[in-house]
């Protein structure tokens, strides 16, 4: 018998292997085994069982079966073949995606010891003649006094069970407790007691539908019989949780399964209370802040107790055993794209092969759909819906526009801020009503710069400027982690002349506190959110009105609901207008809207303020009238024009190398080899606007195909031509990265 196993390498076969007799009943697929690999060893998954012995190399065995029932199931296994395929990656980095750190070794379940009487004492009897026995040794009688307080009535069938730490956290008993094991009236078992709390919750009933929520519901059911997928498009405030709630609970009452996808954890804190309040413990949040052991557990417990998954891209690899409906929250955000490493998969399109595979529904669900989407849903291979009418009527924000270049011509800008920001910003503290200001940079200043000789420090390992920090007096390079104290002196005139230009985040929340002293004033962004629990407790001082004024990056943008926020400032609208992406007003519109869409909530209409020095772009006007229409009508024109997504599919080629003259010429060599069949679809090779990442420099290639090309002699046609590049003298070394759909 043999075995063909995926190995979580990036190896482009999987590997086969003799299943020992002493294995054969043991071996299935899915299940995880332990295989020699080189001169290591791996924990493996197997894919097939056969009779055909391998006849390229000679065949190693299996040396242990880890899994008594299959970890992982056929119809995930399928979707990873399916991705693997898609985005050009191997089956065994799809595999290190998929698993939990701690499905990936020999998982060890947390396990707690518990003091109990020993079998041997049965009667009240036993008990006191041990007791007597004990009269000289007074720690060991005190400790068995202990345990029968904690254990309270007696039954000896059952004997009560105290943990061993609760039991010697008094007094430092552990040798006595040794003693009284070895004399046989006491003993300690040691019992798997998992991590999560699995225990019953009250739950409430789900809130009413409005009308038009009712309307849209009805709309999807509808739509889902005639497609898998639907697209609701509902404005900010419009309750389009409600409507998910509605959906799953539909889902429940059919014994169905739904995982609920959002863009960033962060968000689940306000959504899990949500779900929680109604749904109550058969809901499971999964995601990568949770350490290998708490998510090798949810893992499993999702075909034997959660009924309802919440979480962030990797919850896509869970087990499902009857999934039913996918709901995939601002559907629109960059943050479902899996960038590194592979697979670099988009959880959308991942989601929606998934659904397939179950005879699933998809809802993506956002304000501002992104350009895909919304054609996708237009061309009718998705189902629309759209919900234009704000929860409780509430009214839309008010929207008004500040040209910084005019306001700095009248002394008007103090610093970042406008005086109408100002004014409004000390309008709402008057009222006792909170403010968010969003700005798209962390850090204090973007860079510093000699005011005598213009030095800029630059990272030694990539070709960008270090951005200072004010908080440790540090300048950091945000690509590769490097950092260095800010200098006292310029390194190349010697000039004290040392000054920060530009501004993030942490210059605003430092600015805010001398305009505003007596405001409580907090900061969210990357830097801030570091440890496991950060996020949380900002958003959740926040939510309980500890916080007045917010500052935070696109984190702050996120499908967040305060009810006390009257004010939203956007304090440069220009760094996202002016981005140099084609997408660049595709995402400006998205960002503006979702984060004005934090002001105003039941009886209040909020105010947006945005700072710009281009009042008449028309992404600007577009965001005032809220007007996606216009421009996705507008995007449409230019994509087509330019053969651009939603009009092609992209695929990027990055390669790598230490040496700029060895990667120029291994580019060159591959556009050689690309160029006569792609002809037109190919562009490149180009310097991307970073082009060298820690001391590896890079050259970036794009090929555009037409949509309904077929995209799987496409990835073929790449793999063997990057195959042949490597096969070249002198290239072996040079790494290729392949990003399909890249954002």
């Amino acid at each position: 018998m043999y075995a063909d196993v995926i190995v979580p390498l990036a190896l482009n076969r999987l590997l086969t292997y003799a299943v020992p007799e002493t294995l054969e009943s043991m071996v299935a697929v899915g299940k995880r085994v332990t295989a020699p690999v080189g001169k290591k060893n791996y924990t493996c998954l197997i894919r097939r069982i056969h009779r055909n012995p391998p006849e390229q190399y000679a065949v190693k065995s299996l040396l242990a079966v880890l899994d008594d029932r299959p970890t992982v199931t056929e119809l995930q296994l399928q979707h990873w073949e399916q991705l693997s395929g898609y985005y050009l990656c191997s089956m065994g980095e799809v595999m290190k995606a998929a698993l939990p750190g701690g499905l990936r070794t020999a998982f060890r379940p947390l396990s707690e010891a518990f003091v109990r009487l020993h079998p041997s004492i049965s009667s009240e009897e036993q008990l006191h003649g041990c007791l007597d026995a004990l009269k000289r040794a007074a720690r060991q009688e005190a400790l068995v006094l202990s345990y029968l307080s904690f254990a309270g009535t007696l039954d000896f069938a059952h004997p009560h069970e105290t943990p061993k730490k609760q039991l010697l956290q008094e007094k430092p008993w552990a040798a006595a407790l040794t003693a009284c094991v070895k004399k046989n009236i006491l003993m300690v078992v040691t019992r798997e007691t998992g991590r999560l709390d699995l225990s019953a919750t009250v739950s409430k009933a789900a809130p009413a539908l409005s009308a038009a929520q009712r309307q849209a519901r009805d709309e999807i059911n509808a739509l889902f019989r005639q497609k898998n997928v639907a697209l609701l498009h509902g404005v900010t405030a419009s309750g389009k949780t409600e409507v998910y709630i509605d959906l799953i609970a539909e889902q429940l009452r059919r014994g169905r399964q739904v995982l609920y996808l959002l863009p960033e954890i962060a968000l689940a804190t306000q959504i899990i209370e949500r779900l929680q309040s109604v749904f109550g413990n058969i809901v499971g949040v999964y995601h990568s802040k949770y350490n290998d052991a708490e998510r090798a557990e949810i893992y499993h417990a999702v075909s034997s107790h959660y009924r309802v998954i919440l979480g962030a891209r990797s919850s896509l690899f869970l087990p499902f055993d009857s999934l039913g409906l996918i709901i995939v929250d601002e559907e629109h955000e960059t943050s479902y794209k899996q960038y590194d490493p592979a697979p670099r998969y988009h959880t959308r399109d991942a989601a929606i092969m998934l659904a397939q595979l179950h005879r699933a529904s998809v809802l993506l669900g956002t304000a501002t759909p992104s350009m895909e989407s919304y054609y996708n849903a237009r061309a009718g291979k998705y189902g629309l819906v759209t919900l234009t009418e704000r929860y409780h009527r509430v009214l839309p924000p008010a929207i008004e526009v500040v040209d910084t270049v005019r306001e700095r011509k009248r002394r008007k800008m103090h610093g970042l801020f406008s005086q109408t920001l100002l004014d409004a910003i000390g309008g709402a503290l008057d009222k006792n009503e909170q403010v968010i200001l969003f700005q798209n940079r962390r850090g204090y200043a973007p860079f510093v710069q000699c005011a005598e000789c213009g030095y800029i420090p630059r990272c030694t390992q990539c070709s960008v400027s270090l951005v200072y920090h004010k908080q440790g007096n540090m300048l950091r390079c945000h690509y590769c982690g490097a950092s260095q104290p800010l200098p006292a002196v310029c390194p190349e005139c010697k000039s004290a002349g040392i000054q920060t230009k530009g501004f993030g985040t942490e210059r605003a929340e430092d600015d805010l506190q001398l305009f505003f002293p007596q405001a409580r004033i907090a900061r969210l962004d990357v830097d801030a959110a570091r440890a496991k629990h950060a996020y949380s407790r900002i958003l959740g001082n926040f939510a309980q009105r500890r916080i007045d004024i917010l500052v935070g990056t696109q984190m702050i943008t996120k499908g967040l609901d305060f009810e006390h926020v009257s004010l939203v400032g956007i304090l440069n609208a220009d760094a996202l207008l002016s981005f140099p992406d084609f997408r660049a007003h595709e995402r400006s519109f998205q960002l503006m809207t979702q984060v004005g869409g934090r002001a105003g909530r039941k009886d209040k209409q909020g105010r947006v303020i945005i700072q710009t020095a281009q009042p008449t772009n028309p992404v600007i006007y577009l965001v005032r009238e809220a007007d996606y229409n216009s421009l996705f009508n507008l995007q449409l024109h230019e994509r087509r024009e330019f053969h651009f997504p939603p009009y092609s599919r992209l695929t990027s080629i990055t390669l790598k190398h230490r040496q700029p003259d060895t990667l120029q010429q291994a580019a060159a060599a591959l556009r050689n080899l690309l160029a006569p069949t792609l002809q037109q679809r190919l562009t490149g090779p180009f310097q991307p606007a970073v082009n060298r990442i820690q001391n590896r420099y890079l050259a970036c290639f794009w090929v555009r195909l037409e949509r309904g090309a077929n995209a799987g002699a496409l990835k073929h046609f790449l793999t063997e031509q990057l195959a042949a590049l490597h096969q070249q003298q002198g290239f072996s070394g040079v790494e290729a990265t392949v990003d399909v759909d890249p954002l």
